[in-house]
């Protein structure tokens, strides 16, 4: 059997393949109507409640106010009756724990009544809460594993919703996740606890302005979310993509993203089928998606929603992620959420689009046509920089892990130094405000074609910089160095936490002053004069900004996890969440231990993986064609034809440089110890460049042994055979 049999399939498989999905009739159910049609939301529960039950629901989610437990039986019984109506029969708490995936746990609705039969009962006590068994789930060491109790507590702020399954359906209310003492064990209940105190601090500065009776204000998110397609045959071929979700080898193809060729281009017949069907399911579900297209790298897409309530955009992001790749299987395809499947071309970050607000002042980071006269604007957007400079390990730590270090500082992704783009206009208007008051707004103004029938062009004050972690675009700032399967629950909880802290800090000075508006002149132009070196406007890529920013600014430049991670454990991030009560010392130290441990078992598994694959397929190929250069070599040199045994030197010298430096990798793998800490810088200091040498050899012999017995996909087939 050839070396390369399972790759001749696979492509063959790939050439051949028929849809498995029937065609989507649109005009059956037109699209707008199906919007929201899996979701018991505001409009069921006016339907289905009583005044009193639903005036408490609904003061809960759009004020904030305490949930009246005492509505959760009236709640629960139309809840039952609505999901019963649409298939249903079981229910589901949804919640998400530290491991980063969503976790559910599916109960009957049925309950026998003695006499031989069933009946369907859903009570508020089954609503409110459940016990599921938590020994499992990473706790970070803030629980011995034998003491299993966790429970799920209903957030009625992000409402349930159907789940369809071919054979029938299950509701699912999302919920946080507890321990039997009460600590987060779950990314939500921080989400929540952030969220409840940026309401309380932004609402301090509104008073300052007048608005003394404020509705509850909330953050809002949206993230769009980048991801790789390549057909099934090559994934079930590449057990490097099966066990890690990227590809542990593989040379660079002769062509990659180099054309520019891929972006925005017109969208592959299969894959728009594929996002056809995953936007339908995702608007049955409430999810507002906006906007789909190929994306720089090929086989790379995005598909972006528009942005909601922060709390319930960490929902549905989750659910993004978990219908991207089962509706992609319908289509014979496999949706890869790994920040770097593939080296050399684009990673996949997922941009999360930040600000606050409420529904009568609407959004508190809009500037409007002139930010320099929008004084509650400057004070919001002030409050952002401090936060984003003054907690910038923070942040990084937030987003760090295994993938994205692959990923952050390349291929049109950020680098791991935080900085801030404001674009021409706003930096302008600081400008001004740190030598004085600013006094005017540089103007939007007009693109004229210079062709008659094509319309004049809105010219926007500034220009987008796509290497910015953290750029201002328009009304809202986007964090664009969150990594593509990343839960966006703990950067969201970082954000509203430091935020929260900076409008603390402004508002208890302009609390005691005497002059409001010298006041704010003064705390501004302190804040921009301190925290002004986070704003950075240029290439964020270059080598130049590099050395800038750590040794002229003095930013931090955290390359790596085991770089980053170390600022959780730092007292003034202990302080801050403690603090505000979003994290105790003690969830913290969790959240850090298992972080750490995430980092270091990924890459344990990647080096176990690239020893076993090393061995089983690639060296065997090699060993292959060293026979046959060998054989070849003896036959013609016995007809008195001389051969150059350059290549077969090559190979050779290939194949031991693999051998030895798998031996050195295996060899490493051995290390233990009890320290965490100790653990990750192990495998960032020590297994990472084994790894790279590894690979190094490894895609050198993919140049040179014959096609018939490379044993895997290339990168070549991977993205661009559709």
């Amino acid at each position: 059997m050839s070396g390369n049999d399972a790759r001749l399939k696979a492509v063959s498989a790939v050439v051949n393949y028929k849809p498995i999905s029937a065609p989507l009739s649109f005009a059956e159910t037109p699209t707008g109507d199906l919007f929201a049609v899996n979701v018991f939301n505001g409009k069921d529960l006016k339907k289905r409640l009583p005044k009193a039950a639903y005036d408490s629901i609904m003061n809960t989610i759009s004020e904030g106010k305490a949930l009246e437990t005492s509505m959760a039986d009236t709640v629960a019984v139309a809840m039952k009756d609505w999901a019963i109506e649409k298939g249903a029969t079981h229910y589901a708490h949804v919640f998400y724990p530290l491991t980063g995936m969503t976790a559910e746990k599916h109960d009957s609705f049925l309950t026998p009544n003695g006499d031989g039969s069933a009946i369907a009962e859903f009570t508020g006590e089954q609503l409110i809460q459940g016990e599921p068994d938590g020994s499992s789930f990473p706790t970070g060491g803030s629980r011995p594993t034998f003491e299993a109790r966790g429970y799920t507590a209903w957030d009625v702020t992000s409402p349930a919703y159907i789940m369809e399954n071919p054979n029938g359906t299950t509701l699912c209310i999302p919920t946080v996740f507890v321990s039997w003492t009460g600590e987060a064990l779950d990314k939500k209940t921080p989400v929540l606890r952030s969220s409840k105190v940026l309401n309380t601090q932004v609402q301090r500065i509104l008073k300052l302005f007048g608005h003394m009776n404020s509705p509850l204000v909330t953050a809002s998110a949206g993230a769009e979310q980048e991801y790789f397609l390549i057909d099934k045959h090559f994934y079930l071929a590449r057990p490097d993509l099966i066990t890690a979700e990227r590809t542990l080898f593989g040379a660079k193809p002769p062509k990659g993203q180099e054309f520019d060729d891929h972006y925005f281009g017109a969208i592959p017949e299969r894959v728009l089928a594929c996002m056809l069907e995953t936007e339908r399911e995702l608007f049955k579900l409430g999810v507002p998606v906006k906007t789909r297209h190929n994306e720089v790298a090929p086989g790379q897409y995005e598909i972006a929603p528009v942005y909601e309530n922060a709390n319930v955009a960490t929902d549905h992001q989750q659910l993004v992620m978990v219908t991207l790749k089962r509706v992609a299987s319908k289509y014979g395809l496999a949706c890869l959420t790994h920040e770097k499947p593939f080296a050399g071309v684009n990673g996949s970050g997922k941009h999360v689009n930040y600000s606050f607000g409420n529904k009568e002042l609407g959004n508190l980071l809009d500037p409007g046509d002139s930010p320099h006269e929008n004084i509650r604007f400057l004070v919001f957007c002030t409050a952002v920089i401090r936060a984003v400079d003054k907690y910038a390990p923070l942040l990084r730590a937030m987003i760090s892990s295994a993938g994205n270090d692959h990923r952050l500082g390349a291929n049109e992704a950020p680098p791991a130094i935080i900085s801030i783009f404001l674009g021409e206009q706003l930096t302008d208007v600081f400008e001004q405000i740190k030598t004085g008051k600013a006094t005017s707004s540089k103007p939007s103004g007009i693109l004229n074609l210079g062709v008659d029938t094509l319309p004049p062009l809105a010219r926007h004050s500034g220009d987008r910089n796509r290497t910015s972690p953290f750029a201002f675009t328009g009304n809202k700032f986007e964090f664009r160095a969150v990594a593509s399967n990343q839960s966006i629950a703990s950067p969201l909880m970082a954000l509203n936490t430091i935020v929260s802290e900076s409008l603390d800090y402004i508002a208890t000075k302009l609390e005691a002053a005497d002059d409001l508006d010298t006041a704010i002149q003064n705390v501004l132009q302190e804040i921009l004069l301190e925290h002004g070196r986070i704003i950075f406007n240029g290439d964020g890529y270059s080598e130049a900004w590099h050395k800038e920013a750590e040794f002229e600014r003095g930013l931090p430049n955290l390359r790596t996890t085991a770089d980053a991670l170390p600022a959780l454990r730092s007292p003034e991030v202990i302080e801050l969440f403690e603090k505000y009560s979003v994290l105790s010392q003690r969830e913290l130290a969790s959240r850090l231990k298992v972080k750490l441990e995430h980092y270091s078992l990924a890459i344990q598994v990647e080096a176990r993986l690239m020893v076993r694959m090393g061995k089983t397929l690639i060296l065997p190929a090699a060993i292959r064609y060293l026979k046959e250069l060998a054989s070849t070599t003896t036959q013609l040199n016995a007809l008195g034809i001389e051969f150059d045994v350059v290549t077969l030197r090559k190979v050779a010298g290939c194949a031991k440089e693999l051998e030895d430096s798998l031996i050195a990798l295996e060899s490493e793998l051995s290390h233990t110890t009890d320290d965490m800490e100790a653990e990750a810088r192990h495998a960032c200091d020590q297994l990472r460049p084994l790894m790279t040498a590894v690979r190094a050899h490894a895609d050198a012999l993919e140049g040179v042994i014959p096609d018939d017995l490379w044993p895997l996909p290339t990168y070549q087939e991977m993205l661009f055979i559709k």
